[in-house]
């Protein structure tokens, strides 16, 4: 990834023209340089954990680790894993402000996650718990191994999946509609895969 002289490389700007959704994506969003250093910070200052979840009445490891940071007063629940925040640090500040910036809307809660190898993945499904609201903006950064992110349309099985690779230092915005009609998923590969982490911002609203 090529840098220019002031430390930044070209940012690309994709605006997808997907039915009932609101769906764009930076590429470049941070420099690279800034892009290594926050991907290793995280790395070995955030507390990770690996959760389990029941599915059809039997327990799984969740295949990633995850971490919950935020406002104190804003717990979350998903897959019935309840997730209560850590502080913000300094490094998860300075993603914030800029990632906020950008979306125009304040933030109070991030989910981590760590994807170690290929084998790390994220199945199926939607950003539409309760506690998001209505029409959510979830802002999506990511560093480290660039990783295909899949869009489908949960009713309309007609349309095309959409796929978007998520590369060092980018950011997906997915606004308005979005979680009603699409879900999205970071499947598992076969291939050698160096480790990635992606960073979701939410606004819990209650």
């Amino acid at each position: 990834m090529k840098e220019n002289g002031e430390g930044f490389k070209k940012t690309i700007v994709n605006n997808y023209d997907l039915p009932d959704a609101d769906v764009s994506f930076i590429d470049g969003f941070f420099s690279e340089s800034l892009a290594n250093r926050l991907f290793e910070q995280l790395i070995t200052t955030t507390n990770w954990q690996q959760d389990t979840i029941t599915i059809y009445g039997k327990k799984h490891l969740v295949p990633r680790l995850t971490a919950w940071y935020g406002d104190a007063d804003k717990p979350y629940t998903y897959s019935g894993i309840q997730m209560n925040p850590k502080p913000w640090t300094i490094a998860l500040n300075e993603i914030k402000q800029k990632v906020e910036s950008e979306a125009a809307t304040t933030f109070t809660s991030v989910l981590i996650n760590y994807y170690r190898t290929g084998q790390d993945s994220m199945g199926w499904h939607r950003d539409n718990e309760k506690e998001l609201g209505a029409n959510p903006v979830i802002a999506s950064v990511s560093f480290g191994q660039t990783r295909p992110f899949h869009l489908r349309h949960k009713f309309k099985k007609e349309l095309p999946k959409l796929i978007i690779p998520l590369t060092h230092g980018s950011l997906l915005l997915m606004k308005g509609e979005t979680q009603h009609y699409w879900e999205h998923q970071v499947p598992k590969s076969a291939k050698a895969l160096e480790p990635r982490i992606n960073l979701t911002f939410r606004k819990i609203i209650f």
